[in-house]
């Protein structure tokens, strides 16, 4: 998993361009295998195929950009958590805790380390990032990135022009942010060593220098007598922060609503996706052109039925089932020439009467009633069950026999 990891300089620094110029930081693409590909400085609109091809994008923000404080916490759950640490802050801070995004990192020694910064410059950062098509980002305090050391202050010095920017870490949960300005190159580098000699006035000190700038830096060192002894000097290296920023520990996007947290990469779904929609599309497509088919057929069977019908009887105004109607109209045809219908009395009773002979019954039966177009026959007293025989004969006159309640049969015309 590829990620890149962007230095930003503060905000403050971002506000003094002028209009249209843009806004530089430096970068490391670092592999997969934690190999640094590519590193430089860009403007933050030339990082748009790198930030792309990231699986994660790391911001470094400046130190002068995060307020760190050191809060006593009671114990809450997270979701109460981030509602309440607005107020709990509120009293440190002197900007509006609703312009800030707040979020509270572990619990050590009883406190927790609550990172504070301009909510509107970090959503202007990652809304940039995810227009570049950015699939996580995450950013990070550049001071908390530093190496940490109990007897010693670490400290890294960025600069622009004539404008410098300083990251140091005070303590395992604390560290600061200077911003620098000198009225000549030549002199940034003194006034550097100064404000941080002034801010950590006893304690060693080791100092992260651009390389380029390395040589001025020591030339510096030898102004102030005793600084050699107490300033140490080092080229600083994406290596160091690459390090640092994965033991940070605060991210401040969760400030967000996790607008910056991971998001679901759909470009490697792109094409299964794609695929299974058409295969849905082309299934769906099959079955309405089959249902518009059979409902073709459908509709020109029962025109061809309604047609048959108007030959047979013309003067017929209403159809609405021509089978049925067929049906009524042949049943009241042969009753008219003196046939009987299956379904009639005179002959289910004939018929019953027959298999109820043939199935070696002599018992006179106790009632024999007919509605529905069936009898309903109820046994002599004491009957059983009836049998495999008397069915077989009921069934070789085209009889059904279902049983009802109360111990009666019902006998229908199979036909």
């Amino acid at each position: 998993m590829s990620i890149l990891y962007i230095r930003l300089p503060s905000r403050a620094m971002a506000d003094s361009l002028q209009p249209g110029m843009p806004l530089y930081c430096e970068f490391a693409s670092v592999s997969a295998a934690g190999r640094i590909e590519r590193e430089g400085v860009a403007a933050l609109p030339e990082l748009a195929d790198p930030v792309k091809r990231a699986q994660r994008v790391v911001l470094l923000l400046a130190a002068a950009d995060v307020t760190l404080l050191r809060v006593q916490v009671p114990p809450l759950s997270a979701t109460r958590l981030r509602a309440a640490l607005p107020n709990l802050v509120e009293d440190q801070l002197m900007s509006d805790p609703a312009e800030c995004a707040v979020v509270a990192g572990e619990s050590v020694d009883g406190l927790r380390t609550v990172g504070v910064v301009q909510r509107g410059w970090l959503e202007l950062l990652n809304r940039s990032l995810q227009t570049m098509g950015a699939r996580s980002v995450a950013a990070l305090p550049a001071q908390l990135c530093l190496p940490w050391q109990a007897d010693m202050v670490h400290a890294a010095v960025s600069e622009q022009g004539m404008d410098a920017e300083v990251a140091a870490r005070l303590g395992a949960q604390e560290g600061i942010g200077l911003s620098v300005a000198a009225e000549q190159q030549e002199a940034l580098a003194f006034e550097v060593i100064q404000s941080l000699v002034a801010v950590v006035p006893q304690a060693p000190l080791t100092l992260y220098v651009p390389q380029a700038r390395e040589r001025d830096y020591r030339e510096s060192l030898h102004i102030v007598p005793g600084l050699e002894q107490r300033v140490t000097l080092q080229a600083d290296s994406w290596q160091r922060w690459i390090a640092g920023a994965s033991q940070a520990g605060l991210d401040l996007m969760g400030g967000l609503n996790a607008a910056g947290g991971r998001s679901f990469d759909w470009r490697p779904w792109r094409w299964p996706l794609a695929l299974a929609v058409a295969v849905v599309a082309v299934n769906a497509a099959a079955l309405n052109i089959d249902w518009l088919r059979a409902r073709r057929e459908a509709d020109a069977l029962n025109a061809g039925m309604v047609q048959s019908y108007r030959n047979a009887y013309p003067k017929e105004t209403v159809i609405v089932d021509p089978v049925a109607q067929m049906r009524q109209k042949l049943a009241a045809a042969r009753r008219e020439s003196g046939q009987l219908a299956p379904d009639d009395f005179i002959a289910l009773a004939a018929a019953f009467g027959q298999a109820w002979s043939e199935s070696g019954q002599s018992a006179p039966l106790a009632a024999l009633e007919y509605h529905d177009r069936s009898l309903v026959v109820k046994p002599p007293p004491g009957s059983a069950e009836p049998g495999e025989r008397l069915r077989n004969a009921l069934a070789a006159h085209n009889l059904a026999l279902t049983p009802q309640a109360g111990g009666n049969w019902q006998i229908r015309s199979a036909r």
